[in-house]
């Protein structure tokens, strides 16, 4: 009875082990690795929100050595949840630490039912960044920001909410609202998109892209041929856009 019982029981521990291993646990965050963190949000009128997200930290990162630049991704509509390995499924923190970016990249996840660029969220963005601006050795004028599908609506709402904070952003395969063009102009922004984007269509992008051109803004678009809503991966995969990233730089920090 007594051996029933004990194999009963560790029957029981493998398997909460082994369910346990499937889910990223909070670890210290040192040079080279990717770790999920956790964040307290605080915003008014509302109950206290845990925000999970990846940090990485590039192989040469000091505390006391030199600043780093600081990478926000905000991931697509179908990452949301609360499994923060949907995060890695794409963009920065599907490459890192396997591929050595230069930046602090910054991984969040969005709550379920809920878009980027919905105004608590943008909240809880801005809080996420200057926590981990007060925590690490973070260059305060080389700042950027990126997103793709709802994350790429995400970019262009969260540069406008901060027009003076990033020193640039690539928004991927989203879109915005053309009112705040004007907010927009102080940022430079390399846009992408498939034109055979069936989930948000291309037009989304080239309305923001004239608006913030007549506007008087810095703003490029690059448009994939027969591409379809995947116009990341390409995107991603292009080291020239993370030299283009790395090539603007604030003149003062916000």
């Amino acid at each position: 009875m007594l051996k029933s019982f004990a194999s009963i029981c560790l029957m029981f521990l493998g398997s909460f082990a082994l369910m346990a291993a499937d889910q990223p646990t909070a670890d210290s965050p040192a040079p080279g690795k990717q770790v999920a963190q956790e964040l307290a949000v605080k915003i008014e009128g509302q109950e206290p929100e845990k925000l999970g997200y990846w940090l990485y930290l590039p192989t040469d990162y000091k505390a006391d050595g030199e600043s780093k630049p600081l990478l926000l991704f905000l991931h697509g509509a179908g990452e949301r949840g609360t499994d923060l390995n949907q995060v890695k499924k794409h963009g920065p923190p599907k490459l890192v630490p396997a591929k050595e970016l230069p930046f602090i990249v910054v991984s969040p996840q969005c709550s379920p039912g809920v878009w980027w660029n919905a105004s608590e969220k943008l909240e809880a963005l801005t809080q996420l960044l200057n926590t981990v601006e007060k925590e690490y050795n973070v260059d305060p004028t080389r700042i950027y920001c990126t997103g793709l599908s709802m994350g790429g609506f995400g970019t262009w709402s969260l540069v406008a909410k901060h027009p003076h904070k990033f020193a640039a952003a690539l928004p991927i395969c989203g879109g915005g609202d053309p009112m705040q063009a004007a907010a927009l102009t102080s940022t430079p922004l390399w846009v992408f998109h498939g034109d055979k984007d069936g989930a948000v269509p291309l037009k989304r992008s080239e309305e923001m892209v004239a608006a913030v051109k007549e506007a008087g803004g810095d703003v490029k678009l690059t448009i994939y041929p027969g591409v379809g809503h995947d116009s990341w991966t390409a995107t991603y995969d292009n080291p020239e856009v993370f030299t283009w990233l790395l090539s603007h730089q604030l003149q003062q920090a916000d």
